[in-house]
């Protein structure tokens, strides 16, 4: 088995202050015919932690075979990367950049196509867009206002993105600022010296402080996957992450040297499917850094599909943290549309 979580359990009571979700409302998810709920997290249960094992050459071998044993062709390959562009979050976090650039970046969002691939596709009608614009706290009220309107949604980084080291309180007022300020989504960092420590209680209270504190935005917990050293290490930080309420677990910031990749994503989304067999709630997932080909966008959507099921194929649930992708996405469906491909310089992102 390539990755153990330990024996069923029931699904732990929820604590008094989690946010109260009706079991009569839409599902958001099924999976294996399982309706499940919004996370709203659940107390910390360290021997559910204990219990987890990767076997990490297992985890490998199937992550090498995923590549292989599903390929999709012509039609099929273009719906795949429209939807690969509807997960996408646009993410521009540089120290250089300005609110031309933000702007620039959320003129693409609404318009990832261009028009006449919009047109030779035929695919008009579908207002294809991207999920969301991923920024600085500093670009929020920039992107807010470019996007007014176009359904695309704010996303920024917050807690001292990207190491994670500030201190608590000015972690917490970054999130407070920005869902202020209007952002839809925060995307926080761990402490990953919590995890190189065991001290899960530690890194549960501070994710779950964190979720407090973006109130209805969703949060999207960024594990440093590349940092982590061990794959029981990821494992273990996605089932706290969930635990503490996180709506999203996220692969990286980007930052490291070591960013997405499909053992990891593996492995986190195994540790999404316990928690949501486990508890009946659903957790989306994020991978990001490191993927910049359509190729690579069909791959991760294999995972999700195979792993999770055709609900975790929707930006609901899953999202690219990538930009340099789009342009290669633009330039096969160019190909399949008329059976040339363009020069790159054709397909700027912003």
């Amino acid at each position: 088995m390539a990755v153990k979580f330990g024996h069923r359990r029931a699904a732990p009571e929820l604590p008094a202050s989690a946010a109260v979700v009706s079991h009569s409302s839409a599902p958001i998810a099924h999976l294996r015919g399982q309706p499940l709920q919004p996370n709203r997290g659940i107390p910390l249960n360290l021997d559910w932690v204990a219990d987890v094992h990767v076997n990490t050459s297992a985890v490998e071998r199937r992550a090498a075979t995923l590549v292989t044993r599903r390929t999709v062709k012509k039609e099929w390959q273009a719906a795949w990367l429209l939807r690969a562009i509807s997960c996408m979050d646009l993410t521009t976090l540089s120290g250089d950049d300005t609110a031309e650039r933000v702007r620039r970046l959320c003129a693409k969002a609404k318009h990832p196509l261009q028009q006449h691939l919009v047109e030779q596709l035929g695919v008009g009608k579908l207002e294809i867009k991207v999920a969301a614009v991923c920024v600085y706290h500093t670009f929020v009220e920039t992107a807010l206002q470019a996007l007014e309107g176009s359904g695309v949604r704010v996303a920024a980084v917050s807690t001292g993105f990207p190491a994670g080291l500030s201190p608590i309180a000015e972690r917490v007022g970054e999130i407070r600022r920005s869902v202020e300020t209007g952002a839809n989504e925060i995307d926080i960092v761990i402490t990953r010296a919590h995890v190189f420590g065991g001290k899960w209680q530690a890194l549960y209270d501070e994710i779950a402080t964190f979720k407090e504190a973006c109130g209805a935005a969703h949060m999207k917990a960024i594990l440093g996957t590349g940092d982590l050293l061990t794959l029981r290490n990821v494992a273990r930080a996605s089932l706290v992450a969930m635990m503490a309420g996180a709506d999203f677990i996220k692969t990286s910031t980007g930052k490291e040297p070591t960013n997405a990749t499909l053992p990891v994503g593996l492995v986190m989304t195994r540790a999404i499917r316990e928690y949501a067999q486990e508890t009946g709630m659903a957790v989306g997932f994020k991978p990001a850094g490191g993927i910049r080909t359509a190729k690579q966008s069909m791959e991760w959507l294999a995972l999700m599909k195979e792993e999770l099921g055709n609900d975790w194929m929707q930006a609901e649930l899953f999202r690219f943290g990538a930009s340099g992708m789009l342009a290669d996405i633009e330039r096969q469906l160019e190909h399949f549309s008329t059976g040339r491909y363009s020069a790159e310089y054709r397909h700027p992102i912003a």
